[in-house]
């Protein structure tokens, strides 16, 4: 008898139905202990890491990286057979093929409709090995004449042409574990079949030769090998959220962008003032939140720009409190936390709520609360910010303020050249709800409020 412990998806966040699978920790086979990381599922933009709540030896999985699965359904199986973490709710069953199989895909299909169908396996299957291939000793049998192992591990070494019998099991009372067939295989020294996928879990990939892939020239035309290699990477997780808001945007929303630029050297010298005081040495004060300030100010003149549009059901949501979204880039791709009622918060509270924000999001430790909600939203590339940008609206807001460079160069100022500091803000609007003439207004208070920072400061 064996009793496993079936592992559900949890409700990770108000309102989620369903989640994606970003990435596993754990393979068929593996023996974990309670709490251990089994899966890092993505609800909207924010990754989660679940915890396992028995100890046990993973069989089955509901689905793969990259494939969408409703809260509520099994999420993993585990043998949880002589572990100290069995408890009397998991139900005992017998050891067969049928009873501990995965779900077939018909039924995966189900469990996570509308999901696009993933195309890499969460264990990867190397090539079968060759019968006459010196083998190990003969692993230890059930009572009733047959090695002890799991299901998922009989139908792996099925498809790798491997008798069990031939297996030395390493794990609890000599089962064979998927590291035996490893090592079976390791042992065999069998090269991988020609045009074998290289793939794993954790970095799905396939690769295809210049040669493959070259095409057939006419008489008289040399063909090069190139060794070109090609790396089909599946999006999923932050990335393929991005891709689809983006989408969504860019389908939705008909973009205008307009392009200012702003002399910002007295700014730099107020903010360098700032930063030169003794009790402010520990949180150095940036352009982003004296820009901030100048946004929340001129959104009194505009208010039409803190805005949301449901367009589904024409409706323009204008907002009092300023929710600034403010774009991170992180190693996952781009996040969007959210400064909440910046209105009521002075330069150094902006500084210091953009830092907090922007450090959870890099470390991945950013809450789904401070992922949404934004009614307007500045995206910086800082050093590297170029001279003009045309930046993606934040569906569905509908403007969005994109900060380029700080450049030294001569300029004109009173008929006197001299050096001054320049800044270009190029902001991208909904060319729906938002009039190029209140476009042009709105940027160009913001830019009187940049060029003088004592009405940064004014009530």
């Amino acid at each position: 008898m064996i009793a496993e412990y079936t592992v559900k998806l949890p409700d990770v966040g108000e309102g989620i139905a369903q989640a994606e699978i970003v990435e596993w920790h754990v393979a068929i086979g593996d023996t974990i202990s309670e709490d251990d990381v089994l899966v890092e599922v993505m609800t909207d933009k924010a990754t989660v890491e679940l915890p396992s709540p028995v100890g046990g030896v993973i069989t089955w999985f509901a689905a793969n990286a990259g494939d969408m699965l409703a809260v509520g359904a099994d999420l993993v199986k585990i043998d949880v057979t002589d572990t100290d973490t069995y408890n009397t709710d998991v139900t005992d069953t017998d050891v067969s093929d049928t009873d501990r199989r995965p779900a077939a895909t018909p039924d995966l299909a189900v469990a996570t409709a509308g999901a696009k169908v993933a195309v890499d396996s969460p264990v990867a299957v190397p090539a079968a090995v060759d019968a006459a291939t010196p083998v190990r000793s003969a692993a230890v049998e059930s009572p009733v004449g047959r090695p002890l192992a799991a299901p998922a591990v009989r139908q792996r070494a099925h498809e790798l042409g491997i008798d069990l019998a031939s297996v030395t099991g390493t794990g609890p009372d000599g089962r064979v574990v998927h590291r035996d067939l490893d090592t079976r295989l390791t042992e065999a020294r069998v090269p991988p079949a020609a045009g074998a996928a290289n793939r794993s879990s954790k970095n799905p990939r396939s690769t295809a030769t210049a040669t493959e892939l070259r095409p057939t020239l006419g008489a008289g035309h040399d063909v090069v090998a190139t060794n070109d290699v090609v790396e089909r990477i599946k999006i999923i997780g932050l990335r393929r959220n991005i891709a689809e808001r983006m989408r969504l945007s860019k389908a939705r929303i008909p973009h205008f962008t307009y392009v200012e630029e702003i002399d910002v050297t007295e700014l730099e010298h107020f903010r360098g003032q700032r930063n030169d005081q003794p009790n402010r040495v520990a949180l150095k004060l940036t352009v982003l939140p004296l820009l901030m300030r100048a946004v929340v100010h001129a959104i009194g003149e505009y208010p039409q720009m803190n805005a949301r549009f449901d367009d589904d059901a024409g409706v323009v949501e204008r907002h009092t409190a300023v929710h600034l979204g403010i774009a991170v880039q992180t190693p996952r791709g781009l996040m969007v936390p959210v400064v909440r009622n910046a209105q009521a918060r002075d330069i150094w509270e902006c500084a210091a709520e953009v830092a907090r924000l922007s450090d959870a999001a890099r470390t991945a430790k950013v809450k789904i609360a401070d992922l949404v909600g934004s009614t307007i939203t500045i995206t910086s590339l800082g050093a590297l910010g170029g001279i003009v940008s045309t930046p993606v609206i934040n569906y569905p807001e509908v403007a969005i303020i994109g900060v380029n460079k700080i450049v030294e160069r001569p300029t004109y100022r009173d008929g006197v050249l001299m050096p001054r500091k320049i800044m270009n803000l190029s902001s991208s609007f909904d060319h729906r709800i938002i009039d190029g003439i209140d476009a042009a207004g709105f940027v160009q208070a913001i830019r009187r409020l940049l060029e003088t920072p004592a009405l940064l400061f004014a009530s």
